[in-house]
C-alpha cells in the first residue's frame, strides 16, 4: 500500500458508506482485534486547520465497539466490489463467536498500532478525538428515531482525525 495525502483522495463519500460498506477495524496484534461493516458515516473537515475527519457510528451491542473503545486508533478499509459477499458475512457474524475474518477468506495487516483488512483498495487510519452516545431526547425528528431505533439501541458516535490514507 502507498500513502497519499488526504487531499489527493478522490472518493464519493455517499457511495463509500451507503453502497461500499467500509470495514471498521480496531485493535492490535497483541491484544486482539475485530472488524464490522458500516454503512453510516461522514468524511469532512472539523475543528480548524482543515483537519480531515471521519464520523462513524457503532451500536453498543457490537463486539467491535470494545476494540474501538479500548484503542486510540481504528481503520476504515474499503474493498473492491467483488468482496460484497465477504462484507455481508463480516456484518452479520460476530468475532466473539468465530474468527470471521479468516472464515470469509480475508486477512489483516498491522500499521501504526492498529489493523486493517486485506485486500483493501483504500485504508483510512483514524485517531479518535470524540465519542458520544446518541440520545432519544436529542432527536428533533422523532420519526427518524422510531425508524432507526425501534429497540432503543442508540449508536455511539465517534469523531476521528484521518491521520493516514493508504491506497493499493
Amino acid at each position: 500500500m502507498k500513502e497519499i495525502k488526504f487531499e489527493e483522495l478522490k472518493i464519493d463519500t455517499y457511495q463509500m458508506f451507503a453502497k461500499n460498506w467500509p470495514l471498521l477495524t480496531a485493535g492490535s496484534q497483541k491484544k486482539g482485534y475485530n472488524t464490522m461493516t458500516i454503512s453510516w458515516g461522514h468524511l469532512g473537515s472539523l475543528w480548524g486547520h482543515n483537519m480531515p475527519t471521519v464520523i462513524v457510528y457503532v451500536r453498543p451491542q457490537r463486539y467491535t465497539k470494545k476494540f474501538v473503545d479500548e484503542n486510540e486508533y481504528f481503520t476504515l478499509s474499503i474493498l473492491d466490489e467483488k468482496y460484497k459477499s465477504q462484507l455481508a458475512y463480516l456484518g452479520s457474524h460476530s468475532g466473539k463467536d468465530e474468527d470471521k475474518i479468516h472464515n470469509c477468506g480475508l486477512d489483516v495487516e498491522f500499521v501504526d498500532d492498529t489493523t486493517y483488512i486485506k485486500p483493501s483498495k483504500i485504508v483510512l487510519v483514524c485517531r479518535k478525538l470524540y465519542q458520544q452516545s446518541l440520545k432519544e431526547e436529542n432527536f428533533i425528528d422523532k420519526k427518524v428515531m422510531q425508524d432507526a431505533y425501534p429497540n432503543s439501541d442508540y449508536h455511539d458516535m465517534y469523531i476521528a482525525q484521518i491521520e493516514k490514507v493508504l491506497i493499493a
